[in-house]
């Protein structure tokens, strides 16, 4: 399948902010429009997500990522099946353990067993399928039957979390741009999906990524470095469970063996002091910087592997740009939108 295009905006205020550069997204041929879920380090983030539903026409709008820790299940379920509705028919969920959403109010990301049957539930529950829960049936009788499923992308980095979107999501959001890593990354949850008695090749692939694009490429890497710094909290995780030999691949465990602290309080920020481990290297396999015609490269590079989405993390200076130079210069050389 062709590369398609999505963005992921904070919501940060002021909200009109955030509408604004949904519709500039949508402009530019962005097929997805994305946001983060994290109610105390940003506002709200479903009454910006309906203002965007509001405010497009053609853009597919979700988080990247919620959570089903701070959501209770059933209310998250049908938050989305509202969204659904006013979109007519053009949500799809990016969902995770949780990070800085749990961890900054002192809980911790839902244990993935528990992640798994949450995720079941909610998957059927919001598209209008009836549902057991709390030893109860459930069914949102209200979901319009005519509107297309809402997908449910799983964010995971290790087995355990990558099996979960093996056998019950539709894709799987990864947050780097390493071909190296992806590769594992999707032939785990592909594993699992197998096992599962599923299609393997109908799991989808979204790769998150803040991406720069200037000849400076010394300034690029200065606007990203926060983000590797962001995927380490994942990767010490797994360290912690797994160690630094096991079936990981380096490329991804290594860098953190210099990671010092993390901050949340500069959580996706530019210039935040706990990325000032993060080397030049990292920042090149793990983002996407340079020139027009080294972005592409790296992006056709991606595709070739079989990456269905590249998602921009818009968390840098020279947004409108940003989203410029992809609309102009880069999303046309793509098929999605040359067919």
């Amino acid at each position: 399948m062709p590369l398609s295009f999505g963005v992921t905006v904070l919501p940060d205020p002021p909200y009109t902010r955030f509408v604004e550069l949904v519709q500039l997204a949508e402009s530019h041929g962005f097929e997805h429009g994305w946001t983060y879920d994290s109610h105390v380090l940003w506002q709200e983030s479903f009454p910006l997500l309906t203002l965007a539903a509001q405010a497009t026409t053609k853009l597919k709008l979700g988080h990247c990522v919620t959570n089903p820790g701070t959501r209770e299940p059933t209310v998250l379920a049908s938050g989305y099946a509202t969204l659904h509705d006013i979109s007519n028919g053009r949500m799809a969920m990016g969902i995770g353990r949780g990070d800085s959403a749990v961890r900054y109010i002192g809980d911790k990301p839902v244990r993935v067993a528990e992640f798994e049957r949450r995720c079941r539930m909610i998957k059927d529950f919001m598209n209008g399928r009836p549902v057991e829960w709390n030893e109860k049936e459930l069914q949102l009788k209200w979901v319009r039957p005519e509107l297309p499923e809402i997908p449910m992308w799983v964010a995971g980095y290790g087995p355990k979390a990558l099996a979960v979107a093996g056998r019950v999501g539709d894709g799987v959001i990864i947050q780097l741009a390493d071909p190296v890593i992806i590769q594992w990354i999707m032939d785990t949850a592909r594993r699992a999906a197998e096992e599962a008695g599923r299609d393997p090749s109908e799991l989808k692939c979204i790769v998150s990524a803040p991406t720069y694009i200037s000849d400076d490429i010394a300034d690029g890497r200065e606007q990203v470095r926060w983000f590797p710094a962001m995927v380490s909290n994942h990767v010490m995780e797994l360290v912690e469970r797994y160690g630094y030999d096991s079936e990981i691949p380096h490329e991804l465990t290594e860098f953190v063996r210099v990671r010092k602290f993390y901050d949340y309080d500069e959580h996706s920020r530019v210039g935040a002091k706990h990325g000032e481990f993060v080397t030049d290297e990292i920042c090149d396999r793990f983002c996407v910087l340079g020139s027009t015609a080294l972005a592409t490269a790296k992006l056709k590079e991606l595709e070739e592997i079989g990456v269905d989405q590249f998602n921009i993390y818009l968390m840098t200076e020279g947004q409108e740009s940003t989203l410029a130079a992809y609309g102009e210069s880069i999303i046309p050389q793509f098929a999605s939108v040359t067919a």
